[in-house]
């Protein structure tokens, strides 16, 4: 299964296919779970890990936000897209700053997911009208 394939099986795609914009949808989709799953497991920390839940909880809720615009092809809403992958980013920097506070395995990774998808989604943000 391809994301990639998906989208280029939408009628209104045609030769407007964008691997930047596909590659940052699936990025943005594994990023919410891996915040997840981060915020799951500070949660069994015995220190107070509230704020890095938190910004693990607006990341993810943001990320799964990012995929579905970024595959809705019907209309092409430029301004909503460029907006939202913006917000992406501003929502991956600043979870992967807190995560990168705890010496915790899972926030590791966590914070390097963030820092991918966010390198994505500037990736995608400058191909996007």
């Amino acid at each position: 299964m391809s994301i990639e394939k998906m989208i280029r099986l939408h009628p209104d795609v045609g030769n407007d296919f964008s691997e930047a914009i596909a590659t940052a949808a699936r990025h943005a989709m594994l990023c919410s779970l891996f915040c997840t799953s981060c915020a799951d497991a500070c949660t069994a920390e015995p220190m107070d890990m509230r704020l890095c839940i938190r910004m693990c909880h607006d990341c993810a809720d943001i990320c799964t936000a990012t995929a579905h615009v970024a595959v809705r092809r019907t209309g092409q809403n430029v301004v909503v897209l460029r907006a939202q992958l913006e917000t992406c980013i501003q929502a991956c920097e600043a979870c992967a700053a807190e995560c990168e506070k705890h010496d915790h395995e899972h926030c590791r990774l966590c914070a390097t997911m963030c820092r991918e998808c966010a390198d994505d989604c500037r990736t995608a943000l400058v191909t996007v009208g």
